[in-house]
C-alpha cells in the first residue's frame, strides 16, 4: 500500500533539495564566471556542461515535487514550492538530448555576442568589442562614423537567428512540460499576481509615464534636427536610432551635449573629473563601496576585490557587459565590468553594488529565498543610490567644489530624464516582443519587422538603414542571446524612485524630490536592510509595503520627481508637433 505523503515528508524534501541546489549552483556559476571572463570553446562548452547539469535537476526536482501539491502547506513552504517551480528562466525539455541541445545553443548565443566585432578602420585599427564602440558612439557627432559603426555592430545579430528560433522551440517545450504555456507565460508567473494583472499595471504605468515620454522625445529630436539636418529630420516624427548616442537608442544621456538649455549654468562632468583625477577602476568602485557604508551597510568583503573583473583583460576575450554575481549565495560576491572611467560607469557602479548589496542582506535566508522580492526590486536598489548622486553629495566626497546654483536642477534633470525617461518604452517593448516570440503569436520569419514596429510604436524611434528579415537586430541586444529578462529594468525604472521618495521622508529630507541625497543616514539604511533582507522570502507587494506604505507600482514619485522639468519641456514645445506617426512598414528607412 502506497502512503500518502506528508507535510514533514513535504519538508524534509525541500531541505535535501535546498542542499543539493546550493553545491549545484555553485558550481554552476563558477563555470560560467571562467566562460564570461575567459571566452574560449573549452570554456563555452563547460558552461554549457554545468548549465545542463544545473537545467536537469531543476527540472527532475520540480517534477519529483508535484507529489506534494495537493497537500496543506504552511505558507513559506508552499512559496519555496512554487519558487523551485518558477526558478529556471531557460526550461528545457526532459529528454536529455534536448536539453543538451538547449544549453549548448544558448552558450554559442551568448559567446556570439561576447566575441562580436567590428573594425571600422580595417587592418589600420584595432578591431572593436561593443564596449569600445558604445565609448565612440558616446562622443562621436559625425553622422556618417554613427552610422556606420550603428550598421557594422547591427550585423553581430544575422548568424543568431536560426540558432535563436531552435532555441525558443527548446526552451517553449521544456516550459510546457512544466505546466506553462510557453517561457513567456512562466516568466509573468514570477510576480504574485497574474499574468493578466501583471500586464494591466505596466499598461497602467507606461500611461501615467508616456506624456513626460513624449515631450522629451519632442524637444530631443527638434534638437538632434538642428545639430544634424537632413540626417535627423523625418516626415513621420520618428528619431533616426543611431542619433542618440547609444548602440539601441535606451538612453540618451551620452548626447547631454546636443540637447542641452543654451542658457544653463555650467555644470561638471563627473567622469571628466574622474579622468582628470586619474582615477582608477578600484577607486571608481570604492566610491560606490563608501555610499554604502554611509547608510551602514557592511564593508565588502575582501574576495570581492580579489576575484572581480574590473578592466578588460588585454589576453583573452570576455563578455563586458556589466553584472553582479553571487557565487556562493554567501559572502563570495563578485562584480564583472569593462571599466572606463565614464560618468555611465560611475553610475552603473552604483547600481550592481545594490545587487551586491541585496545579496549580502539576504544571504542567510533559506536557498530558494535567496533573491529579490521579485527581479525589479532587484534592479532598482543601486538606482535609488544612484539617484542620490546629487551635487550635494559630490562635494561631501570631494569630486567637486562648488555646488552649482538652484538654476542649475533644470539641465540635472534633464540630464537624468535622458536616461530614466528615455528608457521607459524599450525597457517595456524588448519583453513584449519575446512574449510574442514564445508565444508563437510572432514567428521567426517576422521577427525583425515586429522588432521595429514595437520600437516605433514605443519609442518613437526608426532604423537609420532599410533593414529586412536578413537582419537580426534582436540580436545585437545582449540580453536577447544570452536569455534574460528584461522587464525588469523597466519595473526597477519606476520602484526606484518609490524606493527613493520613501527613504528621504524617513531620512527627514523635505525639500524638492529631484534634491535629495540620503548619503550619510542611519535611518535611511535601516529601511533598505530591512527590506533587502527580507529575500524573496514573502510576495513582493508586502516588501513594497514595508518598504513604502504602498503595496502596488506607481509612477506617482517619478512624476513628482521630474514635475518641473516637464513644466519646461512643454514651454519649450510649443508650437512643435508632439509625438509621431508609426508608418505601415517597419523596416524601410525614411
Amino acid at each position: 500500500m502506497t502512503m500518502l505523503p506528508t507535510v514533514a515528508d513535504a519538508q524534509a524534501f525541500i531541505d535535501r533539495a535546498e542542499a543539493e541546489l546550493l553545491k549545484l549552483y555553485t558550481l554552476q556559476q563558477r563555470a560560467q564566471w571562467i566562460h564570461e571572463t575567459y571566452i574560449t570553446d573549452d570554456s563555452e562548452l563547460l558552461a554549457a556542461g554545468w548549465n545542463d547539469r544545473a537545467i536537469a535537476r531543476v527540472t527532475e526536482l520540480i517534477n519529483e515535487g508535484r507529489r506534494f501539491e495537493s497537500l496543506n502547506l504552511p505558507p513559506d513552504l508552499r512559496r519555496k514550492f512554487l519558487l523551485l517551480k518558477l526558478s529556471l528562466t531557460m526550461p528545457a525539455p526532459k529528454d536529455a538530448k534536448l536539453r543538451e541541445e538547449l544549453t549548448q545553443v544558448a552558450a554559442s548565443l551568448d559567446g556570439s555576442y561576447g566575441k562580436g566585432k567590428i573594425c571600422p578602420g580595417g587592418d589600420k585599427e584595432p578591431c572593436l568589442g561593443i564596449d569600445d564602440l558604445e565609448e565612440r558612439l558616446a562622443t562621436n557627432r559625425n553622422p556618417s562614423d554613427i552610422l556606420n559603426l550603428w550598421t557594422e555592430w547591427h550585423k553581430v545579430g544575422a548568424p543568431m537567428r536560426d540558432r535563436y528560433a531552435r532555441f525558443v522551440e527548446l526552451s517553449n517545450q521544456g516550459a510546457r512540460e512544466l505546466g506553462y504555456a510557453d517561457t513567456g507565460a512562466l516568466w509573468r508567473a514570477g510576480y504574485d499576481m497574474t499574468p493578466e494583472q501583471f500586464s494591466g499595471d505596466l499598461e497602467r504605468v507606461w500611461n501615467q509615464v508616456e506624456p513626460l515620454y513624449k515631450e522629451l522625445h519632442t524637444y530631443v529630436r527638434r534638437k538632434l534636427i538642428e545639430k544634424y539636418g537632413a540626417a535627423a529630420r523625418r516626415t513621420d516624427g520618428m528619431i533616426p536610432a543611431h542619433l542618440l548616442g547609444n548602440m539601441w537608442a535606451q538612453e540618451w544621456g551620452n548626447i547631454y551635449d546636443i540637447v542641452a538649455p543654451p542658457a544653463a549654468p555650467p555644470s561638471y562632468d563627473i567622469g571628466e573629473i574622474l579622468r582628470q583625477r586619474r582615477t582608477t577602476a578600484k577607486q571608481i568602485v570604492q566610491y560606490g563601496e563608501g555610499f554604502f557604508q554611509s547608510l551602514g551597510l557592511q564593508t565588502l568583503p575582501d574576495t570581492f576585490w580579489e576575484r572581480s573583473m574590473l578592466t578588460r583583460p588585454a589576453d583573452r576575450e570576455v563578455v563586458c557587459h556589466a553584472s553582479a554575481w553571487h557565487i556562493d549565495l554567501d559572502q563570495d560576491v563578485r562584480l564583472k565590468m569593462c571599466l572606463h572611467g565614464t560618468t555611465e560607469d560611475f553610475i552603473v557602479v552604483h547600481h550592481e553594488l545594490g545587487h551586491i548589496y541585496y545579496f549580502l542582506a539576504y544571504r542567510n535566508q533559506p536557498v530558494l529565498f535567496c533573491n529579490g522580492a521579485n527581479d525589479g526590486f532587484h534592479e532598482a536598489i543601486g538606482d535609488v543610490i544612484a539617484l542620490s548622486i546629487t551635487p550635494e553629495y559630490l562635494k561631501k566626497i570631494g569630486l567637486i567644489e562648488t555646488i552649482p546654483p538652484p538654476s542649475a536642477d533644470l539641465p540635472i534633470l534633464l540630464r537624468t530624464a535622458l536616461d530614466k525617461i528615455a528608457f521607459l518604452p524599450f525597457g517595456l517593448m524588448i519583453d513584449k516582443w519575446r512574449w510574442e516570440v514564445f508565444s508563437g503569436e510572432l514567428k521567426p520569419a517576422d521577427y525583425n519587422k515586429e522588432w521595429w514596429r514595437l520600437r516605433e510604436q514605443y519609442q518613437g524611434v526608426a532604423p537609420p538603414v532599410e533593414r529586412t528579415e536578413a537582419d537580426f537586430d534582436p540580436g545585437a541586444k545582449y540580453h536577447i542571446p544570452a536569455n534574460v529578462p528584461y522587464i525588469r529594468y523597466f519595473l526597477a525604472r519606476i520602484y526606484q524612485f518609490q524606493f527613493y521618495r520613501a527613504m528621504g521622508q524617513v531620512a527627514g529630507y523635505t525639500g524638492p524630490l529631484n534634491r535629495c541625497s540620503v548619503f550619510g543616514s542611519k535611518a535611511a539604511g535601516e529601511r533598505l536592510e530591512s527590506m533587502l533582507a527580507l529575500g524573496q522570502s514573502k510576495p513582493w507587494q508586502e516588501a513594497m509595503l514595508g518598504m513604502t506604505g504602498q503595496e502596488c507600482i506607481d509612477a506617482s514619485a517619478m512624476m513628482e520627481y521630474f514635475e518641473p522639468l516637464l513644466v519646461w519641456l512643454k514651454e519649450q514645445n510649443k508650437g512643435e508637433k508632439i509625438g509621431w506617426t508609426v508608418p505601415a512598414n517597419s523596416l524601410t528607412a525614411r
